[in-house]
């Protein structure tokens, strides 16, 4: 078990405090803006520690940089993200979880793992650049 070092608690915490799914660089600029001297390394090992603990989520944006927030629920689960405001919503999804194991299985693979985060929009921003569109 990692022990517990006031660097990885302050990055911890400012996940804690961060809306949505944040970059390391964008956490770790955040940190020195409140005068912690953290260094980005740190950070990004941190950030990795505390989602293979659970702790945080971690997924890739569409642009391919891997992103983290606390992580409100234990367990397996996936996400719908707002590809403009960021709003993340977690989500089961037992369809994904059976279509995942069956697709394995066809090709002889055993334990297997899947990741899934669908981006799109969400009924607000949909609704603003309607709005703004018309």
């Amino acid at each position: 078990m990692k022990r517990n070092t006031w660097q990885r608690e302050a990055v911890r915490e400012a996940l804690d405090e961060t809306e949505g799914f944040i970059s390391a660089q964008a956490l770790h600029s955040s940190l020195h803006a409140s005068g912690s001297p953290i260094g980005l390394a740190t950070v990004y090992r941190a950030l990795g520690d505390l989602a293979a603990t659970g702790e945080a989520d971690s997924l890739q944006s569409p642009e391919g940089e891997a992103l983290y927030r606390a992580c409100t629920t234990t367990g397996h689960h996936h996400h719908l993200i707002c590809r403009n405001c960021g709003l993340t919503v977690e989500i089961a999804a037992d369809e994904v979880e059976v279509w995942a194991k069956r697709v394995a299985a066809d090709h002889g693979f055993t334990g297997a793992a899947h990741v899934v985060d669908v981006f799109g929009l969400c009924a607000n921003c949909t609704r603003l650049l309607t709005a703004n569109a018309g």
